[in-house]
């Protein structure tokens, strides 16, 4: 089933310079990215886009993170995209998670983990309005 989830380059990778890596990945994986997106976020585009998390202990240093460089944002398809990406991705801590997996490859720790995915059909639905509102996403 061909579906759609939105995946984000964070600050530390862009800065490590592994962008085109990291999007290699994806497409070998069968993930097509139809938008692409760098930005800067503001801490409170950090604060609307993390809001679920808001009562957790590491909120606040999160969103400090996701706002200290520049991020790319893609909206990713393919058949179940969400789940591919997911495992693409590997375990939040790179030092549990799968050898192959992006985390492992260009993650530093738990906070400094290089990417963010969609965890469920309706955050992509969520993520991927937060970011592309009413912007062209091809197919």
């Amino acid at each position: 089933m061909s579906e759609r989830t939105l995946a984000i380059i964070k600050p530390d990778a862009v800065k490590k310079q592994v962008i085109g890596d990291i999007i290699h990945r994806y497409e070998q994986a069968g993930l097509k990215p139809v938008a692409i997106r760098m930005l800067h976020m503001s801490k409170s585009v950090a604060e609307g886009f993390y809001a679920v998390h808001n009562a957790r202990p590491f909120f606040g240093s999160l969103c400090d993170f996701m706002s200290s460089g520049p991020a790319v944002v893609l909206v990713l398809q393919g058949d179940n995209a969400i789940k591919k990406n997911r495992d693409l991705m590997g375990a939040t801590d790179p030092a549990k998670a799968d050898a192959g997996t992006i985390r492992k490859a260009h993650g530093t720790n738990i906070e400094f983990n290089a990417v963010h995915g969609s965890d469920s059909p309706e955050t992509a639905q969520f993520e991927i309005s937060y970011f592309f509102p009413g912007q062209d996403i091809f197919q």
